[in-house]
């Protein structure tokens, strides 16, 4: 079954089970007077409306690319789900509202036995749906469905708590709706603030995956004349869609006719293996005629990486006969590039002052 396919369908079983349970708790909680049970149904509500925006964001980033905007429209998932996290919000502050009107002017509830069996079935059915949601979140790799997966589950501790509420009233007839229900939106603000953050972070663009990006590396170096892979970027345009680039390093008696088919392969390989379209793969060439050139990298290499703030020196190459050397150097975004490059500078020139060094700054996107 296809991704969005899949999203459709749990999204379908999460309105049904959500306006099922919004239903009765709404009936219930005005027959009882019970503050906390309508902010429970209002809850669910919330969470019906969030699988429908979900279901429209999976349809919607599911078209296909065109002119207007090539590279298709998978990030409007991340944009439903930013929709979705404002609704739990507005529903958290809404139910906020309403609970403190109640403490100020607090009514008596009026539970039965019918209540708590109905409560029981609604924090079971919310486990349910949300292990089944989140489950199937994790296997499409959405975030919409993981999500609401997630909420599912805080609901079903949520309703957990109103039905303590009722038997402690049952049981001394001490009233807590108005504080239950308090406890209720602070749960449901929280979780929307959580969601919305997640998603701001998916929608700015964040540091990919460690082992993903490890993994990446590993199957460029796979071909013997590659010696490193480095400033591997990955632009993200929605769930399981990934453009990157990257340089490799390859000896500098490799020629264009050699190099051609070697990339293809990269290409193919990381594609094939990670599903990640490599857009881009520029060359960086390594001395392998002269040994002077390997003493004055290692050299070089060694002074540099004796900052804490150098995370990595690469793309080293020495014109020994021109007295140049050109390099990159992978700063931490606690050094100011402007003031590391020129400490570099100060330091290779005292070691080499006939050398013209060419030194590069890079960003620490990626591990």
């Amino acid at each position: 079954m296809e991704r969005d396919q899949v999203i459709v369908r749990t999204s379908l079983v999460g309105i049904g089970v959500n306006v099922l349970l919004a239903a009765t708790k709404a009936g219930m909680g005005l027959l009882a007077n019970s503050i906390a049970m309508v902010l429970d149904a209002v809850n669910n509500l919330s969470d019906a409306l969030s699988s429908i925006i979900t279901i429209v964001g999976a349809k919607l980033s599911a078209k296909l690319p065109d002119r207007k905007h090539p590279m298709g429209y998978g990030r409007i998932e991340y944009i439903s789900a930013l929709m979705v996290a404002a609704l739990v919000l507005y529903a958290g502050i809404t139910s906020a509202v309403e609970s403190v009107k109640k403490i100020i002017s607090p009514e008596p509830a009026e539970y039965s036995v019918l209540t708590l069996v109905l409560l029981v079935v609604a924090v079971a059915a919310k486990i349910l749906l949300g292990r089944y949601v989140k489950k199937k979140g994790e296997e499409v790799h959405s975030g919409a469905l993981e999500a609401s997966g997630a909420d599912a589950l805080s609901d079903a501790i949520l309703s957990s708590s109103v039905l303590a509420c009722a038997v402690v009233f049952l049981l001394t007839g001490w009233s807590l709706e108005a504080y239950v229900g308090l406890v209720i939106s602070g749960f449901i603000i929280k979780s929307g603030v959580e969601m919305m953050m997640e998603t701001l972070d998916d929608i700015l663009g964040q540091r990919p995956d460690a082992e993903f990006t490890k993994k990446i590396r590993e199957l460029i170096v796979q071909e013997d004349k590659v010696r490193g892979a480095y400033d591997l970027i990955l632009n993200n345009y929605g769930p399981n869609k990934n453009l990157g680039s990257v340089h490799i390093e390859v000896p500098d008696t490799m020629t264009v006719e050699e190099l051609d088919p070697l990339i293809r392969r990269i290409q193919a390989r990381v594609l094939r293996e990670s599903g990640v379209i490599m857009t881009g793969i520029g060359v960086y060439a390594y001395n392998t005629k002269d040994d002077e050139a390997a003493h004055i990298r290692n050299r070089v290499m060694e002074t540099v990486l004796n900052h804490d703030w150098a995370l990595q020196v690469h793309g080293f190459y020495v014109d020994v006969e021109k007295k140049t050397m050109r390099f990159d150097v992978v700063m931490s975004f606690e050094m100011d590039p402007k003031e590391g490059l020129r400490q570099i500078h100060e330091e290779v020139r005292a070691l080499y002052p006939d050398y013209r060094a060419v030194v590069s700054p890079d960003v620490d996107v990626a591990d």
